[in-house]
């Protein structure tokens, strides 16, 4: 399932449409969180596969990952990088973060529509 499919898009005044600005939870350390050595094998999207069963959950990583690069599916080579074993819990904040930014950008559409 896409990160994206309930953030709403918002329409500027020339009617573009676009996402909002996306907020990303803190992914705290955990004791049953996995650390791998990175090979040039390796991705984001095939790691969350084996871990999680679900490839899209890609971003958990990258994001528990912060010194890596996050426009990339690759993690660093020959680096460690953690798994995060609480990733509903993740995607939960996320939602949560997520919603009152479309709750926000909801009235502000509602305030540009009444304007006009």
């Amino acid at each position: 399932m896409s990160r994206y499919s309930n953030i709403q898009t918002i329409r500027n005044s020339e009617g573009k449409r676009f996402y909002p600005s996306i907020k990303y939870p803190n992914i705290p350390l955990s004791e049953g969180d996995a650390y791998i050595l990175c090979n040039s094998t390796d991705r984001y999207d095939k790691l969350a596969q084996t871990y999680y069963g679900d490839s899209s959950l890609w971003w958990v990583i990258s994001i528990a990952n912060n010194a890596s690069p996050q426009n990339s599916l690759f993690p660093p080579l020959d680096t460690y990088i953690r798994i995060p074993q609480n990733y509903v819990e993740t995607v939960s904040q996320f939602n949560i973060l997520n919603q009152s930014s479309n709750n926000q950008n909801n009235n502000q559409n509602q305030n540009n529509t009444e304007m006009y």
